[in-house]
């Protein structure tokens, strides 16, 4: 095994079903798959970490697996947030340059958007991200980036995603337990959305709906920027329970059943399809039954979603329609049953393709893992050009000066 490498990116997901590391690096610029391992996650409840020891256990597992995956070692990472503990508000803050017209440079953006920033939040909500929809210069909207132009006044409106603190925390001390110092912490639907979606989609408006095990995550984006986040206590382990419940069977042998012969449209199964289960005893199973159980659990997702779409006041700004993605989006007739609740178009978020990428990660379950190392690439790439551009400032200045 190597020893840990300059370019090399890895990227953990603690999921309530499964935790997953991914590592990537920068080969010539570009970024390419190196290894990854997945596992079944331990020491959650309703989407977040209620036992520290076996969900450390399990990061530092898969941790060593993907190790040997992409041999090399790993001893950092960034790690994606999400969850029902994920929260989204709007706010505007800006300041006069000086009183007086002059060119806006870097810091004023840095001061416009701390300050628009600077809201009130209960003690225990961490901030994630500051994320600017729009800058307005002298009363002038719409500018997406306004260093360089000339202005006596620089205002932005931005949304902050924040999260619950304590939920931060124990992923960031699961991570440590596990031998890994975190570099940086990113919403996930941030990161799914960064796998998935166009800039066209982004531009026009539109949601992306990632459907975990315990929770649902979405964000929109409208006019390139991000609009509203939120999400819902509703995913994939609610539909495997309703089945355990419905059909009286284990939850392992519904959730297989589910991912088998699940269906979220009733009508959309054959009324005469039967299987056989034992349970306990070998017995004929009617498939409209599954669906019958299934159904009303996903159009109660979808009304979730519907409602937090009007209360950030983005319900009609879906242009683009509707992505799922996660492992719940992989359910047969959740994109009917989107289009038929939020009356927009909607389509499976498949993640891009990494270069030397596995075939069996090109799926909706890995959107926010791929998501992850392609926003952490973007940020190094992007904080790598600044810090260069600083340096090149600093020698014209150093050179004028002789």
């Amino acid at each position: 095994m190597s020893q840990t490498e300059e370019n090399l990116i890895v990227v953990l997901d603690v999921g309530s079903a499964e935790t997953r590391v991914l590592a990537g690096d920068l080969n010539e610029g570009a970024l390419r798959y190196r290894g990854h391992a997945t596992l079944p996650s331990a020491g959650m409840r309703k989407g977040m970490i209620s036992d520290l020891g076996p969900a450390a256990k399990v990061v530092k597992s898969a941790v060593e697996k993907a190790e040997i995956s992409a041999r090399v070692n790993i001893d950092s990472c960034v790690v994606g947030i999400g969850g029902p503990h994920i929260r989204g508000v709007n706010s505007n803050g800006g300041f006069d340059l000086a009183g007086r017209m002059r060119e806006i440079t870097r810091e004023d953006v840095r001061t416009a958007v701390e300050r628009a920033g600077a809201v009130e939040r209960p003690p225990d909500r961490e901030i994630l991200h500051l994320l600017p929809r729009q800058f307005i210069v002298d009363e002038q909207p719409g500018i997406f980036d306004p260093i360089g132009m000339i202005g006596a006044r620089l205002e932005v409106d931005l949304h902050i995603a924040t999260c619950s603190g304590s939920a931060l925390q124990s992923t960031v001390t699961c991570a440590n337990r596990a031998g890994l110092e975190v570099t940086e912490a990113v919403l996930e639907s941030i990161a799914a959305a960064e796998s998935t979606l166009s800039v066209d989609e982004r531009e026009l408006g539109i949601c992306l709906i990632d459907v975990g095990a315990h929770s649902t995550d979405l964000i929109v984006f409208f006019e390139g920027a991000v609009a509203h986040t939120g999400s819902v206590p509703v995913g994939g382990a609610h539909f495997t329970n309703d089945l355990a419940v419905g059909l009286q069977m284990p939850l392992s042998q519904a959730e297989e059943l589910k991912r088998q012969y699940g269906h979220a449209v009733v009508t959309a199964v054959p009324q005469t399809a039967e299987i056989e289960i034992a349970n306990p005893q070998p017995q004929l199973l009617r498939l409209r039954t599954i669906a019958e159980i299934l159904e009303p659990r996903a159009r109660e997702l979808l009304y979730f979603v519907k409602e937090s779409l009007r209360q950030g006041g983005v319900f009609d700004a879906l242009g683009a329609g509707c992505v799922l993605t996660g492992g719940g989006a992989k359910l047969p007739g959740m994109l009917d049953v989107t289009e038929s609740q939020l009356r927009v178009p909607a389509r499976t978020g498949m993640p891009v393709r990494l270069s030397n990428m596995p075939g069996d990660l090109a799926s909706p379950t890995y959107a926010t893992a791929i998501g992850l190392l392609l926003y952490a690439h973007r940020t190094r790439v992007s904080r790598a050009a600044e810090k260069n551009g600083l340096r090149a400032r600093l020698r014209s200045i150093f050179a004028a000066s002789y």
